[in-house]
């Protein structure tokens, strides 16, 4: 009788050994299952990120952003022509040369081709596309003039007044333009077009970017802006920010 309960209590550890060894195998591959699952999920939405291409409308709104960060150059270098305080003068034409360049050349044309005619077709905004074209015209006119005052290494006071006065018309010009354009423009746009038709306009402004400026064409801009601010001392953000 003893031998068959000790038997019987053999196979009952026996069988619970087998349990629990089979449960723990099983657990530990649902597990890993679930972790390679969650890993492939991640690597397909950092794929799908990397790969999302920049619509219309935020591309342009990146390149506001250099656009505003130039504003700052001229507002700087006016500052030191008001005070008459030595700055390195070519930080002035370097910066007129990335408006004329990027800003009016490609990214005021990209608007000119693809936007304004889309909006008039569309009999939307039509009163202020009319505005904003007539600011895009004359703010090439500023910019010959500014252009043509930063080629002389020597400029009289007078060249300096008007430079002042180029600076100023041009900033108090693009700021509400280019936020008029941000907050009523762009966001009109996706309704008057279909989506295809948007999601190609992204991958044009990008190809006509990259014919333009190569493959890095708005990063290596922002560079060349950044080089700027930090030769005139306005380059950290940090130094902004008000002591309250």
């Amino acid at each position: 009788m003893k031998q068959k309960i000790d038997h019987f209590n053999e196979d009952t550890n026996t069988q619970r050994r087998d349990f629990v060894k089979k449960s723990l195998i099983i657990t530990f591959s649902g597990a890993a299952g679930i972790r390679l699952l969650s890993g492939c999920k991640d690597n397909d939405e950092k794929e799908e990120g990397e790969g999302q291409e920049v619509s219309p409308p935020e591309d342009l709104m990146q390149e506001h952003g250099l656009l505003n960060r130039v504003l700052l150059i001229y507002d700087t270098c006016k500052t030191h022509l008001v005070n008459k305080t030595a700055f390195p003068k070519e930080a002035l034409s370097n910066a007129a040369n990335i408006i004329r360049t990027f800003v009016e050349d490609y990214h005021e044309k990209q608007e000119e081709n693809y936007l304004f005619p889309r909006f008039q077709k569309a009999n939307q905004l039509t009163d202020l596309v009319s505005v904003l074209l007539q600011q895009h015209q004359a703010g090439r006119r500023l910019t010959d003039q500014i252009i043509q005052l930063t080629k002389s290494q020597t400029v009289t006071d007078a060249e300096n007044q008007q430079l002042i006065q180029l600076l100023t018309l041009f900033n108090t010009m693009y700021r509400p333009h280019e936020a008029r354009e941000d907050t009523v423009l762009f966001p009109a746009f996706r309704k008057i077009v279909s989506k295809n038709e948007y999601d190609s306009l992204g991958e044009e402004f990008e190809n006509n970017e990259h014919k333009l400026f190569g493959n890095d064409g708005f990063e290596a801009m922002v560079n060349k802006v950044a080089a700027i601010e930090k030769s005139l001392g306005i380059y950290e953000l940090s130094q902004f920010t008000p002591q309250v």
